[in-house]
């Protein structure tokens, strides 16, 4: 990859910032090397606070990385069992009434559990949300600190079908994987993930913070104008007060790198192992197929996305050139369409470099 490529990527987020109004951060490594970072738009827009290297952002359903290993983590600790059944780890207040017996940890992990979601993505099934922010009419979002408080959205609804007979990414499936996790840790979700999975890893700068605290460093969620001339908004109506288990970590993409290789690499944390987690257990579209957290294509190469209010993030790791690929935006996809041509021109340079 010459650099022409690389500054024809600088071009297009440039020009996405100046017409669009992106804002996030692009970073390239392979190894100890930085190969291209570039950091773009304001992190706080009121008061002109650029992006920085430094800067955090909410990393909607990338976060399920973190929640995976936290889980598979216990696991190693001999808190919980993958083959437990999850009925028999969670009190009855902190599980759906209708979750059947013979749902598994693991289930839970790959997305073949089977449960109805909260947020259901597939437009031919019921309950289909087309607009994640509305969900919070009924639910004010401040209220939503432990994810126990997300059962009534869910847990009375029957399942899709049996346990183990197909995937179906679940959002539900990843909040009771954390609630599971503050079960059997005995500790608070967020505090969890941080000690025990973040700690490990060295990422030092990442963490579960409520949008009503504050701190530094940390992006804004952006949704545009509600006409024309309008003020730009926040999304703190849009997304619960604090991440849970399936999704909402504030990371650094440095961070998300160190988290990237130490998967990669293994024994950082407690009986986790590369090949745990990144062993394809169920197919997915195209080339992909799902381990436990995270998606793995054909070619080794393995990561995960995500996308709320306020949020996009990618990211990507080449095993064979220790190569990782991030990008961390505070406005979201359908509101900058130019992101996903940034993004797919950002990880088919850092692959093919």
């Amino acid at each position: 990859m010459t650099d022409a490529h690389w500054e024809e990527i600088a071009d297009l987020a440039k020009r996405l910032e100046e017409q669009e109004d992106f804002s996030g951060i692009l970073r390239v490594t392979r190894g100890a090397d930085v190969v291209y970072e570039s950091c773009h738009g304001l992190a706080n827009r009121a008061d002109g606070i650029p992006v920085r290297r430094r800067t955090r952002f909410a990393t909607a359903s990338l976060s399920k990385m973190f929640t995976a290993v936290g889980v598979l983590d216990a696991v190693g600790r001999g808190e919980v069992g993958l083959d437990d059944s999850v009925v028999d780890v969670l009190p009855a207040r902190k599980r759906p009434s209708t979750l059947r017996p013979d749902v598994r940890v693991h289930h839970l992990l790959e997305h073949t559990s089977g449960i109805a979601d909260y947020a259901e993505e597939d437009e031919e099934l019921p309950g289909y949300q087309p607009d994640y922010g509305a969900i919070w009419t009924d639910l004010p979002s401040y209220s939503v600190r432990d994810y126990v408080a997300l059962l009534p959205l869910f847990g009375d609804l029957p399942p899709l079908r049996p346990p183990g007979e197909e995937y179906h990414y679940s959002n539900a499936g990843y909040v009771l994987l954390g609630i599971l996790l503050a079960e059997v840790s005995g500790l608070p979700f967020g505090r969890a993930v941080e000690s025990r999975v973040f700690g490990p890893a060295g990422m030092r700068s990442s963490g579960y913070l409520a949008m009503d605290e504050v701190h530094s460093d940390v992006a804004t969620g952006y949704l545009p104008p509600a006409a024309p001339g309008d003020p730009w908004r926040t999304n703190i109506y849009s997304v619960p007060a604090v991440g849970g288990g399936d999704g909402g970590a504030l990371v650094t993409a440095e961070d998300v790198e160190r988290f990237l290789r130490a998967v990669n690499s293994g024994g950082v944390w407690r009986g986790v192992t590369r090949e745990l987690v990144l062993t394809p257990r169920v197919s997915q579209e195209g080339r992909w197929s799902g381990g436990y957290g995270v998606e793995i294509r054909d070619d080794g190469v393995f990561g995960k996305d995500g996308g709320d209010p306020g949020t996009s993030a990618i990211s990507r790791y080449q095993p064979a050139t220790d190569t990782t690929i991030v990008l961390l935006a505070n406005v979201e996809w359908d509101v900058v369409p130019g992101i996903v041509e940034l993004a797919n021109s950002l990880i088919d340079a850092g692959l093919s470099a």
